[in-house]
């Protein structure tokens, strides 16, 4: 097949080869191909509606079309990799195989709002694919949250031990943060759910389009407002790389604490074998490699989103051949946040958690100290003073050699202040500590499971 391209009109000479392939794109916007003929079959189809072509040309052209999408599928046509790009491609092997007939498909439409329309239809598709990859890590949590809902281990700030919490409220905090990327997500589709194909080069057609009848076609709920911004907007781009870069952060950040969890120094949780790796050198190794991979690949989606706002930011509006390098950053981006988000979903869903370790890390270290100022507030003492009192039972633990406040005698605990009773002991166990925290938001293993349903909802 030949690889004729779309502007020969105008040029006698085409770039010579090495140059030619520099400034193709079939490498990259192959990817579209599907949403590339969805887009030529619904403006075909329009074109005979409105007349602007004969209805029995839309016909020939859209079962072309049709036939050449499913050998595609079957593998009997091969995309021509010398072709400038995909747009170019299935132009050809219309005007191949059906003649002059095949030159009518273009009519009323540029390359830049072909590109535009099968960029966002790509950009829709990978978003659902993502948002099924969100919803499979958000269970895997929120199951393995349910399971341990009562089970205790430390809460950390600045990666000190701070206060009793569950490991159901750990995950739990996890999965808050990953419903608000699927949200973000799901607020972008709509942003960019507008169909921009009719737009032409910049300023629409003269030929009477039927803009909202080929949105409609292809499942999009209008079309754009204003052709100028329907070819150099990526505005959209920018917003769905920068979510990937969100999501990637989070998914790391959860990462960095199985890394954690998976020393020896910690030894919170057993990742299973098939989601470690071992060293070529100590046989004794099993490392978190899926975890740490996961962490490192939040540089590509954070690059990627430089790369994007870089390429943008001095673009005179409207279309720009610059706008060809927008696509590999973000499908990479796409590739990367839902192939990371699968790993994290079966790396969680197959690991063992050692909670007696956990409860044992939240003895020592004065993790009842805020209850204890609490326990006081309860009697009537101003927090400030409670907070005081407290912190002065620390130093008097610590100077003592003890290891918790519940290991004073009451008489000790009195001479700091007469508010202390009997029930102080009680009050101060790692239970008790998270079980008082029925606050909304807070670690009581009821509320970690009212945080969970509310999780698992729309």
């Amino acid at each position: 097949m030949t690889s004729a391209v779309l502007w020969a009109g105008r040029l006698g000479k085409k770039p010579e080869k090495e140059a030619f392939a520099f400034q193709s794109s079939i490498d990259i916007d192959k990817r579209m191909v599907l949403q590339d003929i969805a887009g030529s079959r619904a403006h075909a189809a329009m074109l005979g509606k409105q007349g602007i072509i004969p209805a029995e040309t839309a016909g020939l052209l859209d079962a072309e079309l049709e036939r050449i999408a499913a050998a595609i599928l079957d593998g009997s046509l091969i995309i021509d990799g010398d072709a400038e790009d995909i747009h170019s491609f299935i132009e050809n092997v219309l005007t191949e195989r059906l003649g002059g007939a095949g030159r009518m498909v273009h009519a009323g439409r540029s390359r830049n709002d072909q590109v535009a329309v099968d960029f966002r239809l790509y950009c829709k598709e990978a978003v659902r694919a993502i948002e099924g990859a969100l919803n499979e890590a958000l269970n895997a949590l929120l199951d393995t949250a349910e399971r341990h809902a009562g089970s205790i281990m430390p809460g950390y700030t600045h990666l000190q031990r701070a206060q009793p919490v569950t490991l159901g409220y750990h995950l739990t905090a996890w999965a808050c943060a990953l419903k608000r990327d699927a949200g973000r997500f799901a607020d972008a589709l709509r942003r960019l759910d507008e169909c921009p194909l009719g737009a032409g080069a910049l300023a629409g057609s003269g030929l009477p389009l039927d803009r909202e009848a080929t949105a409609a076609a292809l499942a999009f709920p209008r079309p754009t407002l204003n052709a100028m911004d329907s070819v150099a907007a990526r505005d959209f781009a920018l917003e769905l790389a920068a979510i990937c870069a969100i999501a990637q952060t989070n998914l790391s950040r959860f990462c960095e604490d199985i890394v954690l969890w998976a020393s020896e120094e910690f030894k919170f949780i057993n990742l299973a074998e098939e989601w470690s790796t071992g060293s070529s050198i100590m046989p004794q190794k099993k490392n978190p490699d899926f975890a740490e991979l996961i962490r490192g690949k939040s540089g590509r989606a954070a690059g990627n989103l430089v790369t994007l706002v870089t390429l943008v930011k001095g673009l005179p509006y409207a279309y720009n051949k610059d706008l060809q390098e927008d696509k590999e950053a973000l499908f990479d981006s796409f590739d990367t946040v839902e192939n990371c988000l699968r790993m994290f979903a079966g790396m969680v869903r197959s690991a063992c958690f050692d909670t007696e370790r956990m409860r044992a890390a939240c003895m020592g270290g004065f993790l009842e100290a805020t209850d204890c100022a609490e326990y006081l507030v309860r009697k009537g003492m101003p927090f400030r003073n409670a907070h005081e009192t407290s912190a002065a039972l620390v130093r008097e633990c610590i100077d003592g050699g003890l290891s918790g406040i519940a290991a004073l005698p009451l008489a000790r605990l009195r001479a700091h202040s007469p508010l202390f009773d009997g029930d102080i002991f009680a009050a101060l166990s790692p239970e008790a500590c998270v079980a008082a925290r029925q606050v909304t938001g807070g670690p009581a293993p009821a509320e970690v499971l009212r945080q969970i349903a509310l999780l698992r909802g729309p």
